[in-house]
């Protein structure tokens, strides 16, 4: 019987899809409005940080081309000029808007860290709680970066506990591996502790005794002898080698058979079951052990492992064994304590961001000023650096539609500057340094000075010397002074350098993307 035939409608095809009052109310089921939020989306899976940065300025950019007249052509020009000025000026060792981090003193790390913190409201933190887990973030980071490894460098673990309905301020970080532990029967002493170091042994395959999950092998079957017998006898073959190889710890990633178990610990072994597969990494990392995958040959003596010592914490109601490394390692544990488990999650997303834009300093050991600073002292620098040149021919554009173009895109840089006041303040730029401030809205222009106190950033603190202007308001092109090196003044807001960067690309290409578009062919069956 033949099913009946639909026919099928004809492809939707938009022309010119940026003046499509539909596609521009940004509703991300346009093919246009997703491809520029997948793009965003990208960059923060890749650098976890900078992504309304990235938005912010890219739907500007797309925003300002529209409103300046500019063909679409000629702003994708600009915008790709413009860019590599601000690329090579960024990466400029005299760039007036970037830090160099110093890992002899984990001051700057430390702000690096709380500006990715802070600006996530739903952790629900204080300023005395945010500065907590910000140093607990660098202090966690520092740990996984061996010290003393010659040739290539492979980073260390952290591994996160969560621990809910405890205070912010009793997270903590632990060099080594705290495993969560629920039996207190593991918790039984080795006989023979006190030798150091440890040793260790470690099961990726199941030891519960189930045929199915035995593993390679061969095991034979004696007519009138019960299976389950003869693959618990083997099981305990392998307790007797671990108690005559003098092991301390006997661990498995899944379950461990309840025979075993109580014969492991009637010798003195601490035994501990169920680990999963994210912990297996970071325990082979800590002790060197190689987990054993399958129970049908001997333990060979360099599948062992070691700790220097095993102890126990307590976390409210979690208890938790303690392994510390016998010699260096970068395997760590951060213990992130919070008051509900909602914000408790939003608390762990947040510090794997930081722990990712710290990793990414190890690159490129530098940081540019938050705030909004970075954003107005690019714009004034791009404003003053093109306030003489004369376009190149390849930019196909006379010297008005270049004058334009620029300061569109110095616009949209500072537009992104503004979007950091939500409580209704006004957006300056001081005419020295060309640094953000917010002047609060219940002051008038006359009382500015007392109210501003210092820039986004932190660095410059207001005096009568200096001149302030509206931000996206017209000034006297300037070149921005570059600040003293005084290192007793650090800045209070940074911004991972890599991660803005990356960002800074990915809105101006995404825009000019956008704008190139012609025709959007849409098959809607």
């Amino acid at each position: 019987m033949m099913s009946r035939l639909v026919k099928k409608s004809p492809s939707i095809c938009t022309d010119l899809p940026l003046d499509d009052t539909d596609i521009c109310t940004i509703s991300s089921s346009q093919p246009l409005v997703n491809l520029i939020k997948t793009s965003i989306l990208n960059h923060v899976s890749r650098f976890s940080d900078c992504g309304l940065f990235a938005a912010i300025l890219c739907l500007d950019l797309i925003e300002q081309a529209k409103q300046s007249g500019l063909g679409g052509n000629v702003s994708v020009r600009l915008n790709k000029h413009l860019l590599s000025l601000c690329t090579s000026y960024l990466q400029r060792e005299d760039c007036g808007c970037k830090v160099k981090l110093d890992f002899c003193s984990s001051q700057n790390l430390v702000t690096l860290a709380r500006s990715i913190i802070s600006s996530k409201p739903a952790c629900v933190l204080t300023e005395q709680e945010t500065l907590h887990i910000s140093k607990l973030a660098v202090q966690a980071f520092l740990l996984t970066v061996p010290c003393d490894n010659p040739g290539t460098v492979t980073l260390g673990r952290t591994v996160t506990v969560p621990v809910e309905g405890q205070s912010v301020l009793n997270s903590a970080v632990f060099p080594g591996l705290l495993l969560d532990i629920t039996d207190a029967f593991c918790l039984s002493k080795p006989e023979n502790q006190n030798s150091n170091p440890l040793r260790v042994v470690l099961f990726s395959a199941s030891l519960a005794g189930d045929l199915s999950e035995l593993g390679d092998g061969i095991i034979e079957v004696h007519p009138g002898v019960d299976t389950d017998s003869q693959i618990l006898d083997q099981l305990l073959e392998l307790g007797k080698q671990a108690v005559k190889d003098e092991v301390q710890l006997f661990a498995c990633q899944k379950v461990i058979h309840p025979v075993l178990q109580q014969y492991l610990r009637s010798q003195g072994i601490i035994v501990i079951e169920r680990l999963g597969i994210t912990l297996m990494e970071p325990l082979i990392q800590l002790t060197g052990v190689q987990p054993v995958a399958t129970l049908h040959t001997a333990l060979p003596a360099k599948a062992y492992g070691r700790v220097r010592d095993i102890s126990v914490r307590q976390f409210g109601s979690k208890t938790m064994l303690h392994l510390h490394p016998a010699g260096e390692s970068a395997v760590c544990t951060m213990v992130l304590c919070h008051r509900n488990e909602t914000m408790l999650c939003e608390l762990k997303v947040v510090c794997q961001k930081a722990e990712n834009v710290l990793r990414l300093s190890l690159k490129e050991p530098s940081a540019l000023l938050g705030g909004g600073c970075t954003e107005t002292h690019l714009a004034a620098y791009i404003r003053h650096k093109t306030l003489h040149e004369v376009p190149e021919s390849a930019l196909g554009c006379s010297q008005t539609e270049y004058r334009l173009g620029v300061e569109r895109f110095c616009h949209s840089l500072e537009s992104v500057a503004a979007a950091l006041e939500h409580n209704g303040g006004n957006s300056l730029i001081d005419l020295t340094h060309a640094h953000h401030w917010t002047l609060p809205a219940d002051v008038t222009r006359g009382h500015m000075e007392d109210s501003l106190g210092f820039c986004g950033c932190g660095l410059v603190g207001s005096s009568p010397s200096n001149k302030w202007t509206y931000l996206n308001t017209k000034y006297t092109e300037f070149s921005p002074a570059t600040l003293s090196r005084d290192t007793t003044v650090q800045p209070r807001v940074l911004d991972s350098f890599t991660a803005k960067l990356n960002a800074l690309h990915v809105a101006v290409e995404t825009a000019n993307l956008a704008l190139d578009v012609r025709y959007i062919i849409q098959d809607v069956n």
